[in-house]
C-alpha cells in the first residue's frame, strides 16, 4: 500500500494533539454504513488551541469530511490545523478536491492519520497541499485509523469485497443442540456487536440452507442503522419465493446467486424484486454430482457492483465452501461459555474438510475481546500453499 512520504514521519510539534485525531475518527464512525464504497473519514479543525470545527464524510455522494469541517466553522480557518482520518483527496468525483478547499481556506497545517491507497490520491494529496506551502504531518494514530476503513482500503487495492466469515458456537464447538435449535448461544452485547458489524459490512451472506431452516430477514436491528445488501447463495433457485428474504426484496436490495441454467426459474424471484446473479459452477465438481456457485466468481463479480465487503453468516456449509474457495480474508468467532454436547449437533465448519492437517487454514494476526459472559476471537486467515 501507498505511503506518505517518509519526510511527514517525525515527532509532531508539542501543539499537535492527538486527542483531536481520535475525535476526527470518532465523527467518521457515526457514518458507518452509509458512505461504502467510499471510506469513513472524520475532520476537525483546531485554531489557537481551540475547536472551530469539525464535519465527517455523512453518505456517498455527499460532500466529504474537510469540506463539512470547513463550513461549519464559527470562524475564519485562515491559519487553522486541521486532522483529517485520511489524506485528503485531490482529484474530481462526485465532489471538488477537498485540497482545493484547503488551500482556498488558507490553513496553515494539515495532520492525517493515513495515507489513502486510492491510486488517485495515494501521496498525491499530500504533494498539492505541501506545493502551496501548507505543512503536513502524518500518520497520527495511524492503526486506528487504517481499522476504521479495513473494507474501503482492501477494495481499492484488490477489486473484491472484503469477505468476512462469522459463527457463534458453545465451548464444545457446537452451532445448534441435535435439535437444530440454537437461539440464542450467545448474550445481548455479542448480538448486538454482530448487528453493528451488518451495519457496517455492505453486504451479508447466507446459503438456501440458512434460509430455509430459519427463514432470517439479515437486516440491522440496531436504530436508524443501515441495513446490508442481502446475498443468497442459490445454486438451483429452489428455496422458494415464500422466504422472507424475497418477500421484502423491493424493501431491501437482495442479490439470488445462482448457476443455473434454467432461466424461467429466476421470473418468480425477479417478481419479487430479486436480482438475479448468474455465475459459472465451480471447477472440480464429481461427475453427476449436483453443481454449486463458484464462489471466487462471486466475489468478482460484488465487486464489479462496488460491493466493498461481505459478511457471512451462513451455516457450515457455506462456511466450509468459503474457506474452501479461499474468499475468506477474515474470521470472527463468537464463543459462548455453554455445552450443548451430542454427537448430531452441528459445528460450525461442516464439508468434506481437509485431509491432513497441514492442509489447514489458520488463524493469524489474532485477538480476543470479552462481550459480557462471550468471547469474541478475530483474526485474518492463512491458507496453506497449494503446491
Amino acid at each position: 500500500m501507498p505511503n506518505i512520504d517518509s519526510a511527514l514521519i517525525s515527532e509532531f510539534p508539542e501543539d499537535l494533539d492527538e486527542k483531536y485525531m481520535r475525535r476526527a475518527i470518532e465523527l467518521a464512525e457515526r457514518a458507518m454504513g452509509f458512505t461504502s464504497p467510499n471510506p469513513l473519514v472524520g475532520a476537525v479543525i483546531v485554531k489557537d488551541g481551540r475547536v472551530i470545527g469539525e464535519g465527517y464524510h455523512r453518505r456517498y455522494g455527499e460532500l466529504h469530511a474537510e469540506r463539512n469541517a470547513l463550513a461549519s466553522c464559527k470562524e475564519s480557518p485562515e491559519g487553522a490545523t486541521i486532522y483529517v482520518s485520511l489524506e485528503p483527496c485531490c482529484h474530481y468525483g462526485k465532489t471538488p478536491p477537498c485540497t482545493e478547499a484547503l488551500i482556498e481556506a488558507k490553513v496553515a497545517r494539515v495532520v492525517i492519520g493515513s495515507s489513502d491507497p486510492n491510486p488517485l490520491v495515494a501521496g498525491k494529496g499530500v504533494k498539492v497541499l505541501q506545493e502551496h506551502g501548507i505543512k503536513v504531518y502524518g500518520h497520527m494514530l495511524e492503526k486506528e485509523c487504517r481499522e476504521l476503513n479495513e473494507p474501503f482500503f482492501h477494495f481499492i487495492t484488490t477489486g473484491k469485497p472484503l469477505v468476512v466469515l462469522k459463527y457463534a458456537m458453545t465451548l464444545d464447538g457446537k452451532i445448534a443442540t441435535r435439535t437444530g435449535e440454537s437461539k440464542w448461544i450467545t448474550g445481548e452485547i455479542a448480538r448486538d456487536k454482530v448487528h453493528r458489524d451488518r451495519m457496517r459490512y455492505a453486504s451479508i451472506m447466507v446459503g438456501k440452507g440458512t434460509v430455509i431452516a430459519d427463514d432470517p430477514m439479515l437486516t440491522c436491528h440496531i436504530e436508524g442503522g443501515h441495513d446490508p445488501i442481502r446475498v443468497i447463495c442459490d445454486s438451483h433457485l429452489t428455496m422458494g419465493v415464500d422466504r422472507k428474504v424475497v418477500q421484502t426484496a423491493k424493501d431491501y436490495r437482495t442479490i439470488i446467486a445462482t448457476c443455473t441454467e434454467d432461466l424461467n426459474a429466476a421470473i418468480p424471484y425477479e417478481e419479487m424484486g430479486c436480482e438475479i446473479l448468474y455465475l459459472p459452477p465451480a471447477a472440480g465438481i464429481v461427475p453427476d454430482a449436483s453443481p454449486h456457485i463458484d464462489l471466487q466468481a462471486l466475489v468478482e463479480e460484488l465487486g464489479k457492483l462496488k460491493i466493498d465487503s461481505l459478511y457471512i453468516e451462513g451455516g457450515s456449509t457455506i462456511a466450509w465452501s468459503a474457506l474452501n474457495a479461499r474468499i475468506v480474508n477474515k474470521v470472527q468467532t463468537y464463543i459462548a461459555p455453554k455445552f450443548f454436547g451430542g454427537v448430531a449437533a452441528p459445528s460450525p465448519i461442516g464439508g468434506a474438510g481437509v485431509l491432513h492437517p497441514a492442509d489447514c487454514m489458520r488463524l493469524v494476526n489474532s485477538r480476543v475481546s470479552r462481550l459480557g459472559d462471550d468471547y469474541l476471537i478475530e483474526g485474518e486467515v492463512e491458507y496453506c500453499s497449494q503446491e
